[in-house]
């Protein structure tokens, strides 16, 4: 009995490449579809829940109480009534200096009247955020650049620098006080009779050199971490191509380093723009001082009693705040997620920036066109060599 050849194959005969079974198909697809890992949104969520209550809270409370209305009295019955809803008014009582009279009705902000203290403050605020901040700026950047040399010390001196950032803020303060005191340090040691904590612009002065020795040394912290996160190998480069100290200080140094600059500085104007407790305890807590901050009015407005207007002036605060974050996240590179704009384009080669050229450059081009020149000749004497074999080989068949 003869076997077709068409017979069916052996058992032990693998199937070809494209011939899978039912099952396999459904083991490659649960395969292909893994399940997703939820371990990390069961470790990050209680934190990021507790971090919604502790923030998110106390804002949405602040605003809701913003729109509230205090106890007032109404005019129509001659009797104090509770809350209400309120609208924009305490707003208005900061921004268009609108306030509540004696009678319930609603009239222009008079001198000694709180409301008319936030323009004041708020150009102190500025002010303090501008003035800081630039100096702590260049000190800080100075002060990284002195610790990110290697000599004998330098963790000493890192340690030591941070000594006034880990002091806290009202030791200070009343550091401060005793050195701009009529009698104090300063005035003996310049021999003159100013009077730091009342004159205005005397206190002013005051506060900021306090604020600027404090908080200094953390601009310089997170400015030297930038500075080790720069190759050496780039400054070497730019050594061998002949580029001076202040070439590699703002061409390599200033450029690389600006990530973390910038960061530093939205820190630090966030941090200045919320000043309360330094002014209040190193010259007066009082709203119409010198060197009274937007920050001093909500807690004298809390402490007469005023908590939705004092709310409301939270929300300003808030919302300056917040505008002052974005403008420099969005607009001046506080680049705080350390990721970069997808699609930029890399930029210009560091070391061809900088000022005449660089020798090595121009050692290569000086090799490319002697390469370049060798080239043509040997083109020219092999196509010369050519047309000198085509004519004998012509000439011999002429002969021929």
């Amino acid at each position: 009995m003869s076997t077709s050849p068409t017979s069916a194959a052996p058992a032990n005969q693998q199937p070809g490449p494209g011939a899978t079974s039912h099952g396999r198909k459904a083991t490659d697809t649960s395969r292909s579809t893994p399940r997703r890992d939820l371990r990390a949104i069961w470790l990050v969520g209680p934190a990021m829940l507790l971090l919604a209550l502790v923030i998110g809270y106390p804002i949405l409370r602040a605003i809701y109480l913003s729109f509230q209305a205090n106890r007032h009295l109404n005019p129509d019955t001659g009797m104090f009534v509770e809350g209400g809803f309120a609208g924009f008014d305490h707003y208005l009582t900061w921004i268009a200096q609108r306030c509540m009279s004696p009678n319930g009705t609603v009239v222009e902000c008079t001198s000694g009247m709180l409301p008319t203290d936030f323009y004041p403050a708020l150009g102190i605020t500025l002010f303090f955020v501008v003035v800081t901040v630039s100096l702590e700026t260049v000190l800080g950047l100075w002060m990284a650049l002195v610790m990110n040399r290697s000599f004998l010390g330098r963790g000493l001196l890192r340690a030591a620098v941070l000594v006034p950032w880990a002091i806290p803020t009202a030791v200070t303060a009343k550091l401060w006080q005793f050195i701009f005191a009529d009698q104090g340090i300063i005035n003996s040691l310049l021999g003159t009779q100013i009077h730091w904590t009342t004159d205005p612009w005397a206190a002013r002065f005051a506060v900021i050199i306090a604020d600027v020795w404090k908080t200094a040394p953390f601009m310089a912290l997170l400015i030297l971490a930038g500075l080790q996160m720069i190759p050496k190998g780039v400054y070497e480069a730019a050594r061998v191509d002949g580029a001076s100290k202040w070439q590699q200080f703002t061409q390599i140094t200033l450029p690389l380093v600006r990530p973390a600059l910038m960061v530093a500085v939205l820190f630090r104007t966030l941090d200045a723009l919320r000043m309360y407790d330094l002014p209040v305890i190193m010259i007066s807590e009082s709203s119409n001082s010198p060197t009274a901050v937007i920050s001093q009015l909500v807690i004298t407005d809390t402490k007469q009693g005023n908590y939705n207007s004092a709310s409301a002036l939270s929300t300003l605060i808030f919302l300056l705040i917040f505008g002052v974050a974005y403008v420099m996240v969005r607009f001046l590179g506080a680049d705080i997620g350390g990721t970069q704009e997808a699609g930029s384009k890399p930029k210009k080669s560091l070391l061809s920036r900088l000022r005449g050229g660089s020798v090595v450059d121009k050692k290569k081009d000086e090799q490319k066109a002697e390469i370049g020149r060798g080239d043509v000749t040997d083109q020219n004497n092999a196509a010369g060599a050519k047309s000198t074999q085509t004519a004998d080989t012509a000439a011999t068949g002429g002969q021929r």
